[in-house]
């Protein structure tokens, strides 16, 4: 019989309390959990440590991607397990994971799908569901550089799903969702302006009609009812917002010496 493979869970904060504990419980099973934390100012490093974690802090912040990259690097196991402060690992997903652990090592990395919580409800459609990302992956991998919408880096390496859902508690205010859409939106922009990236302003306003049709007809998002709706709103109003600030840079750029 083959050695168990020992798990490392990685995760990267900031101002996390709310959110931690369950998640923390949902993990507390793993060989180790590594938390670098963005100079959190409320009670994350108390709580992360009522759990014996590995806690290390991080004063620079060069975007999640390389965030991320940092984290990992105090991981001391061959296996990695990529998890958010505002996710949980549920009973299906973790036996997933426990069998892959079983397995003889492989240049294999595993996606998970993830359940997203919005406005009080479990969506199921409008390309929010099953939401699959790669979490579980050999350390030889890594996350990529993106300021934002960072992804594991798996080049050619086959790609497996595993069974169980890892529920993102998406919003559990919205107004605090808002900011953090803004913020990803202005990290998007600024990757793609620094990328030579520029945009008209009628293409600004066809991606911000597709995105709601898409979302809401192509991937409908009806069919989750009110929260459906406001969803496709929701992902039309981010595009645009992501456009426009590139648009923005691009425009205060060419007349900053005029």
């Amino acid at each position: 019989m083959s050695t168990r493979q020992k798990l490392s869970v990685v995760m990267i904060t900031k101002n996390s309390e709310e959110l931690l504990s369950e998640c923390l419980e949902s993990v507390e099973w793993a060989d180790e959990i590594i938390i670098l934390d963005a100079n959190s100012n409320d009670a994350t490093m108390t709580i992360a440590a009522k759990y014996g974690v590995k806690i290390y802090q991080s004063n620079i912040w060069s975007g999640y991607g390389k965030q991320r990259q940092m984290a990992q690097n105090y991981a001391s196991h061959p296996m990695i397990f990529m998890i958010d402060s505002d996710e949980r690992i549920t009973p299906q997903l973790r036996r997933s994971i426990d069998f892959v652990l079983t397995q003889p090592p492989a240049k294999i990395v595993y996606s998970v799908s993830r359940c997203n919580l919005f406005l009080g409800r479990w969506m199921r459609h409008g390309g929010w569901y099953p939401d699959r990302v790669i979490r579980l992956y050999p350390r030889c991998f890594q996350y990529n550089n993106n300021l934002v919408h960072e992804s594991v880096e798996c080049f050619h390496a086959k790609i497996k799903p595993l069974y169980g859902d890892l529920l993102h508690l998406t919003n559990q205010d919205f107004c605090t969702f808002q900011w953090k859409q803004c913020t990803y939106a202005k990290a998007w922009a600024m990757q793609h302006y620094q990328q030579g990236k520029h945009y008209g302003l009628l293409n600004i306003f066809y991606r911000t009609v597709w995105a709601f049709i898409r979302t809401l007809f192509i991937r409908a998002s009806f069919l989750d009812g009110k929260q459906g709706w406001l969803l496709a709103v929701v992902i039309s109003q981010y595009t645009f917002n992501k456009y426009t600030a590139l648009w923005a840079l691009n425009y205060t750029s060419r007349h900053k010496n005029t």
